[in-house]
């Protein structure tokens, strides 16, 4: 789940980056997300990547463009903003997940050879 939220964390980069939208949504998509494949994520969010990718996909090259170029040279500005809103919103997903999985594990494993140290313990 680490390589997913640095790839999105990288796509966020760009896309928080200079030039044309349309520019720094095809970059972003292509240099970061391309690779993932939503049975890689988890469940809450598959359907969501796969509507993204869907989008991505949806208009047939010409002239040696990628399918992704295409289909961003054929959106509204405002559509291409949404899209680089959903790649945001995803990485919000990802990154809450994670946290919610580092905070449901336990600081010892029942051992008690591996006690917490007492500074690392909270004083009431």
């Amino acid at each position: 789940m680490t390589d997913h939220l640095d790839r999105f964390h990288a796509a966020l980069t760009v896309l928080a980056g200079h030039g044309h939208i349309k520019q720094r949504l095809i970059k972003a998509f292509e240099d970061n997300l391309v690779d993932i494949h939503e049975d890689e994520l988890p469940v809450a969010m598959k359907q969501s990547f796969a509507d993204l990718r869907l989008d991505m996909h949806r208009v047939s090259p010409l002239n040696g463009e990628g399918p992704i170029c295409a289909s961003v040279r054929k959106m509204s500005l405002t559509e291409a903003s949404e899209i680089a809103g959903r790649i945001v919103t995803l990485y919000g997903e990802l990154a809450r997940m994670r946290d919610d999985l580092q905070a449901s594990l336990p600081l010892a494993d029942g051992n008690d050879e591996t006690r917490v140290p007492p500074f690392l313990v909270k004083s009431v």
